[in-house]
């Protein structure tokens, strides 16, 4: 497992077993960490805390047994993701996962315990289906037909791993499942860009969610039935309709940010979405991609997110919580909560005590 770890870790660096050879100073040759990537042995304390400078991972990441492997990983890409992209994902991800499972195991809490939909996975056989199992989905988990006003409250609520991290422009997220030593259950994870606008992360979420509940064998093409889904989910077609009416000759700019604004998702994504499920027609969804909406595919009118406040809304904090109540429980040390939250012992501090606790210390 270490040595899986110090492979991909390499990969994610861009370095080649001489390259990182080299980086070490020549401390330790290409032979050895060659050794050392197949399990043959292991480096001592002083090189592996060099290989952790290096590389720009942590401890944790290298020598946690918490994530064996990640398995039935799905990127949402675009077609130039590299190879050295892909291992630097896998990589952030395996050590997000190490630090937030390693907080669940010392509260004893179930990490593979995501309350998934009663029916299990759901076979596809048309992309239109997707419309279905998300109504579903909705009525199972008595979400009714409003708004979704926090997608990553809602899947962590669940039970799902959700990571918000800064990945490579040409992937917008993906979806995986951790296998753990020695647990039979597995941990699902969707992961999302930390550098995309809100309403494409949101989106993604509900993409993503998707492919956990389409099952593998269905012939149906799986992005295209896992938009109908992320559309269905987010804009539920009752509520819709109501808003706007059965069937539209034409729609108005403020119209469409207002309801944007109320599905907080993209303004392109809504006018996809009326077409969808025949409010309007091919020809005025055309026509407004080709005058007033023309752009917004790539340049998102009125965002969400002010350009100041990207990747702050909707972020998962179970973590982060976890982590607070670990530490106020006296189960682990301020230094332990800085090392798992990656943050400053001083932000650990005023974290578990508050302005008032700072003031406190300095009064005294």
């Amino acid at each position: 497992m270490f040595g899986d770890r110090l492979k991909l870790a390499r990969k994610k660096a861009g370095y080649s077993l001489r390259g990182l050879s080299d980086a070490l100073g020549g401390e330790v040759t290409a032979q050895a960490i060659g050794k050392y990537e197949r399990g043959e042995m292991m480096p001592s304390s002083g090189v592996l805390a060099r290989l952790t400078k290096v590389l720009g991972v942590s401890l944790e990441y290298l020598l946690s047994e918490q994530v064996e492997e990640l398995e039935a990983v799905e990127f949402r890409k675009l077609s130039g993701t590299s190879a050295s992209d892909r291992a630097r994902v896998e990589a952030e991800v395996i050590d997000c996962l190490q630090r937030y499972l390693t907080v669940e195991e010392i509260l004893d809490l179930d990490s593979g315990a995501w309350r998934a939909p009663r029916f299990g996975n759901r076979f596809l056989g048309r992309e239109d289906e997707g419309e279905i199992l998300a109504e579903d989905v909705r009525r199972e988990w008595q979400l009714g037909i409003d708004p979704i006003p926090n997608m990553t409250s809602l899947l962590e609520d669940r039970g799902i791993k959700v990571l918000l991290i800064p990945l490579p422009g040409s992937v917008s997220g993906l979806t995986c499942l951790v296998r753990r030593p020695r647990q039979k259950i597995k941990v699902p994870v969707i992961v999302v860009n930390r550098n995309a606008t809100l309403e494409r992360r949101r989106l993604t979420l509900a993409h993503e969610l998707a492919h956990r509940l389409i099952d593998d064998s269905s012939t149906v093409h799986h992005e295209k039935a896992s938009n109908v889904f992320a559309g269905a989910f987010l804009v539920p077609r009752a509520h819709l309709v109501r808003e706007i009416g059965k069937s539209r000759k034409a729609v108005g700019y403020q119209e469409l940010i207002q309801l944007k604004r109320m599905y907080r998702v993209s303004a392109s994504a809504l006018l996809v979405r009326l077409r969808q499920i025949g409010v309007i027609d091919e020809s005025t969804l055309a026509y407004a991609f080709q005058t007033f909406a023309r752009g917004w595919r790539t340049n998102e009118p009125a965002p969400l997110e002010a350009r100041d406040e990207e990747g702050r809304h909707e972020f998962p904090r179970r973590f982060e919580r976890l982590c607070y109540r670990a530490l106020a429980e006296g189960l682990i040390s301020p230094g332990k909560a800085s090392e798992l939250l990656q943050q400053p012992l001083e932000m650990i501090e005023y974290g578990l005590r508050g302005p008032a606790g700072a003031d406190a210390d300095h009064r005294e």
